[in-house]
C-alpha cells in the first residue's frame, strides 16, 4: 500500500487520469496532512481549503465528462503558491505583517498558467519579508522549520514551499528565485528546484521586471516533476521584457529528459560572492557528484571561478532597491530590522548610483559568460554550509553583519541571477547526521533542457525521491486514502 502523498506529482496525475484516485480524495488527503503536520513545520501562511475543495469537485466532474486525453496535463493535482505571488481574492502579504490585509484583485501569470494546466491550489506558502532573509522567520506567524530537523531553517525566501513539499504537504510547489530563493531551500530540504533561464517564465502581469534578477520556477521531489511543472509555467505571455529562448526541440522539458550526449562540464568550489570556507561535507558531495558525472561519460574539468567576491556587495545593493517599495512611516517602523536596513540603504542611493552599480554588475556578468564559453555546464555546491539553526541570520546585532552572514552561507547562487542562466539544486548527498546536501548544476542561457537532462541522468544513478524526513509518516491519515502500489 502506498499513501497518496508518497506518489510523485506525475504519479498522482497518472492515477487521476486512470481514475485510481480522485482529485477530491487527493485534496482531502493533503488538507488533513496540513492540519496535522503544519503546526510543526510552519510551511503555510494561508490555507485555502474551501476553494481547493470546490476546485477538486469541479475537476472530478470534468473527469466524468471528458476523455482523459482532453484533460489538461496536471488535472486535479494539488500545489501551492509562494506568498510573494499575487493571487486574486487570496491575501498576499509578501511575508510582512504590514501587508496582512493585502488581497490582490488579479492573479500573477504563473498562477493563471498553473491553474490552466489543471492544478489546484492548497494555499500560500511562507516567505521571508519581501524575500530578503534566507530564512522564513518574520514574526508574522510561526517560523518555517526544516522538516528534517525542527531546530534548523528551511531556507528562504521560498522556504515555505520547500518545507511543504519535504513534509508531504504538497507534491510540488511554485516558488521564485532572485538570488537563490528556490535553490537554497531545496538544498536544505532535500528537493529539486530550478531557476529557469531569464524570460522562460513570465513575471507579469504587474511587475517591474526587477532588472531581470528574479524569476518564477518549480520545486519538487523529482527532476521529472520539476520538468513537468516548468512546462506548465513556461508559456510565453505578451509584453514580457525578456524574450524567452526557443523551446526544446523534443517539444517539452519533460520529453527532453531522455536527451543524451557527452558534455563538457566545468567545476569549481570557490565561493563567488564572499570570502569564506566551504564545509568539508559539502565538498565531499561535490567531489562525489563530479565522479558520478565522469562515470556517465561526461568530461569534467576544473575551471576558474567566473566571479569574485567583489560582486557580493554590489548585488546586495541592487537587491535592496527591489525591496524599496513605498510604505508609510508607521508601516516602515513595523518592518523587520534587516528589511528596514536594506530599504534605508537603498533609498539613500541616487539614480546615478543605481545605474552605476547595474553597469558594474552587467560588466561582471559579461566577463563571466565569456570565461564559461568553453563548457556546457557548471558544477558547484549550492551552499557553503550543510545547514543553519533557527535565528542564525539574525543573531548579529548589526544588520550589515547579518547580510554578510547570509552571503557567506550562500556564496554560489546569486551570480546566476545576474547572468540569467538556468541553475538547479539537486539533493545528491547527505551529511553524516542524515541532513540533505545539494549540488548546483548550471547551464548556458536557454539550455534549460540540457540542465534538466543531465539532472535526470544523475537522479537515475543515485535516486533520492524515497528518502524522507522523520515526520513524513507521522500524520494520522485514514487508510482509505491509500492506493495499491505495483
Amino acid at each position: 500500500m502506498t499513501e497518496l502523498h508518497e506518489l510523485t506529482m506525475l504519479g498522482q496525475s497518472a492515477a487521476i487520469r486512470d481514475r485510481t484516485i480522485s482529485p477530491v480524495e487527493l485534496v482531502e488527503h493533503y488538507l488533513a496532512r496540513i492540519d496535522s503536520l503544519d503546526p510543526q513545520v510552519g510551511a503555510f501562511v494561508t490555507v485555502t481549503a474551501d476553494s481547493a475543495r470546490a476546485a477538486a469537485r469541479e475537476a472530478e466532474e470534468r473527469i466524468r465528462r471528458a476523455d482523459p486525453d482532453d484533460l489538461p496535463p496536471l488535472h486535479g493535482v494539488p500545489t501551492c503558491f509562494k506568498d510573494l505571488t499575487a493571487t486574486a481574492g487570496v491575501r498576499t502579504m509578501f511575508g510582512s505583517k504590514v501587508l496582512a490585509g493585502n488581497v490582490p484583485t488579479f492573479d500573477a501569470d504563473v498562477v493563471t498558467l498553473l491553474r490552466r494546466a489543471g492544478t489546484i491550489s492548497l494555499g500560500k506558502t511562507a516567505t521571508s519579508e519581501f524575500g530578503i532573509l534566507l530564512s522564513c522567520e518574520t514574526g508574522q506567524g510561526p517560523p518555517t522549520r526544516n522538516p528534517w530537523s525542527p531546530g534548523l531553517i528551511a531556507g528562504g525566501s521560498s522556504g515555505g514551499a520547500a518545507a511543504a513539499v519535504a513534509a508531504g504537504l504538497a507534491p510540488a510547489a511554485q516558488g521564485s528565485d532572485g538570488g537563490g530563493s528556490l535553490r537554497v531551500p531545496a538544498s536544505l530540504c532535500g528537493l529539486v528546484a530550478m531557476k529557469p533561464t531569464r524570460g522562460v517564465v513570465s513575471h507579469g502581469p504587474l511587475h517591474s521586471g526587477m532588472f531581470g534578477l528574479p524569476t518564477n520556477g518549480p520545486l519538487g521531489r523529482t527532476v521529472a516533476d520539476v520538468a513537468a511543472l516548468l512546462d506548465a509555467m513556461a508559456v510565453p505571455m505578451p509584453g514580457e521584457p525578456h524574450l524567452p529562448p526557443p523551446p526544446p526541440p523534443e517539444g517539452s522539458f519533460l520529453a527532453a529528459l531522455r536527451r543524451g550526449g557527452r558534455l563538457r562540464i566545468g567545476r569549481h568550489a570557490r565561493p563567488l560572492v564572499a570570502e569564506t570556507g566551504v564545509d568539508p561535507e559539502v565538498l565531499r558531495v561535490w567531489e562525489e557528484t563530479s565522479k558520478l558525472l565522469a562515470s556517465l561519460g561526461h568530461e569534467v574539468i576544473d575551471i576558474a571561478p567566473p566571479f569574485d567576491p567583489s560582486v557580493g556587495p554590489l548585488f546586495d545593493q541592487i537587491f535592496g532597491v527591489l525591496a524599496a517599495n513605498p510604505l508609510s512611516p508607521q508601516r516602515e517602523r513595523q518592518l523587520h530590522p534587516l528589511t528596514r536596513f536594506v530599504r534605508e540603504r537603498a533609498s539613500a542611493q541616487s539614480a546615478w548610483a543605481v545605474l552605476g552599480t547595474l553597469g558594474q554588475l552587467q560588466n561582471a556578468a559579461r566577463s563571466a559568460m565569456r570565461s564559461l564559453s568553453g563548457v556546457d555546464l557548471v558544477l558547484t555546491p549550492v551552499l557553503a554550509r550543510v545547514s543553519a539553526p533557527m535565528g542564525y541570520f539574525t543573531e548579529p546585532d548589526d544588520p550589515a553583519d547579518q547580510l554578510e552572514r547570509q552571503r557567506q552561507f550562500s556564496p554560489f547562487c546569486s551570480p546566476y541571477n545576474l547572468t540569467g542562466q538556468p541553475a538547479m539544486s539537486l539533493p545528491l548527498g547527505w551529511s553524516h547526521d542524515g541532513l540533505p546536501i545539494g549540488v548546483m548544476l548550471a547551464g548556458r542561457p536557454g539550455a534549460d533542457a540540457t540542465v534538466l537532462a543531465v539532472a535526470a541522468q544523475l537522479e537515475a544513478e543515485r535516486p533520492w525521491k524515497d528518502r524522507h524526513p522523520p515526520l513524513w509518516r507521522q500524520a494520522d491519515i485514514s487508510s482509505e486514502t491509500a492506493v495499491h502500489s505495483d
